[in-house]
């Protein structure tokens, strides 16, 4: 009879704290946790209750406060805030995942084999497209032209984008249909010719030339590329993308597919320029919603380095002939500028070169006078004379990078700007120095869309090769703490989501990663071979390895 009574009063008492406990749907627990919050604090476990974290803490205190009908013991794995990429081009992603798959190759003749190989796939499509091609990669250094193209696609239209999609080639076919002929001249652009003919290359704002009679996929079509590259993303950790410059009818098919839960992952999009969208969006206004961010628009200063678009203050060091040149007249600039300040909406504005850097900090100096809250940013902030880094600070303006830009570029990028000039260029730690923050991204699909590749350029300054021995111009290194920051909380920031993610905080949505190892503590050469084991948004868990 003792026995039964000690054995009801233990049930009565299990009983009584089990009843006691806070009621939560998912507790996670016996884990590393890296918080990234104000204090960059580590925690074991935390729980979840309708899509937000509940608490944080040690695993005792968490499971002695909380019950859930799913809790998960980690064993020890490093977890971390949902990663950001708050630059990229998430419906670009899914359009590249259509295209022959032109990065990484050696040689023009390799191009070629790989578009003989993809149309044997594909024969069906009317246009022969791909992206990913850098000349800088090849024996031949110069732009690719026509010919073997033409070659081996005589009836077959053919465009190819280079990989910083900044640049173009097409073939005789292409050329004919979009009716380009001798002496063709854009404003912002270039039709490269040689001997008074079209070579097939078209940069910046020429590619508009082609682009208008290449056939765009429908709703549909934009449907499954949004929902393919959302598998991606989610695959290697990313709970919040961006799309850096989308017109009204793709942020509103992205909405819907939302709203209709076939699309999980949060994204920031900035709204491409234009009047239609101008007009409608500056007196809509700028909205948020539980995973869509739409507050700024996203403007272009010049090109790119590689394409020797970018716009610099003093010529080119490997062609004395240029400087590149801006994609809208500063008169444009500062108008739409203008009418963005009046408005609640962030700029974001593309800019490589020092001559860009130079005028927009310039111009968001004269609209905003004074450091602000207004979280405007320049996207890349590429290569910055060092009179200009002050002004970062001065006008509260944010660089959004991507480290792995550098590690692309280095091979060939003191080519272009010179021994001295170059010291100023991917300078990652000056510019975080500025505001004590920086946003990290990758422009994908221009780059990888794995994070983990951008923070092991950040903090090693090699390639994946481990190139070059000792980090290319380590001085602008970041350490790991702020590498993962500026892909969490200060990403958020940027994005004007700081409130809402970015870190593991109660109150916050539940995004969060889970990696097989921890970045913070494992050798730099192995970063780039970290696996993703779980991503979870809102508290669902939506990929395992």
């Amino acid at each position: 009879m003792p026995n039964r009574c000690l054995v009801a009063c233990l049930l009565i008492a299990f009983l009584t704290a089990c009843s006691s406990k806070k009621s939560a749907d998912l507790i996670v627990h016996n884990a590393v946790i890296y918080t990234a919050d104000s204090l960059f604090t580590n925690a074991q476990a935390f729980a979840v209750k309708e899509g937000k974290f509940v608490a944080v803490g040690t695993s005792e205190t968490i499971l002695a406060t909380y019950r859930a009908d799913s809790v998960v013991d980690l064993k020890g794995q490093p977890v971390y805030p949902g990663f950001y990429d708050p630059h990229a081009h998430f419906l670009g992603l899914g359009q590249v995942l259509d295209q022959a798959d032109l990065v990484g190759t050696n040689s023009f003749e390799e191009i070629v084999q790989r578009l003989k190989a993809f149309y044997e796939k594909h024969p069906t499509n009317s246009w022969l497209l791909g992206r990913g091609w850098d000349q800088n990669d090849w024996p031949d250094k110069q732009f690719p032209t026509k010919e073997k193209l033409d070659a081996a696609f005589p009836n077959v239209p053919v465009c190819i984008t280079r990989v910083d999609g900044h640049a173009l080639l097409i073939n005789s076919k292409a050329i004919k249909l979009a009716a380009i002929g001798k002496g063709a001249k854009i404003p912002g652009g270039e039709v490269v010719m040689a001997n008074g003919e079209p070579t097939g290359v078209l940069v910046d704002n020429a590619m508009g030339l082609i682009r208008r009679v290449i056939p765009q996929p429908d709703a549909s079509d934009k449907e499954r590329m949004l929902l393919a590259a959302q598998q991606v993303c989610l695959s290697l950790g990313l709970t919040t993308v961006s799309d850096a410059g989308l017109n009204r009818e793709d942020i509103e098919l992205i909405e819907r597919l939302q709203k209709g839960n076939k699309l999980k992952i949060r994204d920031y999009v900035m709204i491409s320029l234009g009047e239609p969208n101008l007009e409608y969006y500056l007196k809509r206004g700028p909205f948020q919603t539980d995973r869509l961010t739409v507050r700024a628009f996203k403007l272009y200063a010049d090109g790119a380095l590689g394409s020797r678009g970018a716009c610099l203050r003093k010529p080119y060091s490997d062609r004395p002939e240029t400087s590149g040149f801006l994609l809208l007249n500063p008169g444009e600039l500062e108008r739409v500028l203008t009418l963005l300040e009046k408005s609640k909406f962030q700029a974001n504005t593309h800019c490589i070169g020092d001559s860009a850097n130079h005028l927009i900090l310039d111009l968001y100096g004269k609209m905003l006078k004074k450091p602000n809250p207004r979280r405007w940013r320049i996207e890349h902030a590429q290569v910055v004379s060092p009179d200009d880094f002050w002004k970062f600070n001065r006008y509260s303006v944010i660089p959004s990078v991507q480290p792995t830009h550098a590690t692309s570029d280095m091979y060939w990028a003191g080519d272009r700007l010179g021994k001295n000039r170059v010291k100023g260029a991917y300078a990652f730690n000056d510019l975080m120095k500025q505001n004590g923050l920086i946003a990290f991204g990758s422009d994908f699909p221009v780059e990888s869309p794995n994070p983990l590749y951008g923070f092991h350029a950040a903090v090693a300054r090699v390639d994946a090769k481990g190139y070059p021995a000792g980090g290319f111009q380590m001085e602008n290194a970041v350490d790991r703490a702020a590498a993962l920051k500026a892909m969490t909380r200060w990403a958020a920031f940027a994005n004007f989501e700081d409130h809402l993610r970015g870190s593991i905080e109660t109150g916050k949505q539940a995004d969060f990663v889970v990696l097989q190892q921890d970045i913070m503590t494992i050798p730099a050469p192995q970063l780039r071979e970290v696996q993703v084991a779980q991503t979870w948004v809102g508290g669902e868990k939506l990929f395992q390895r």
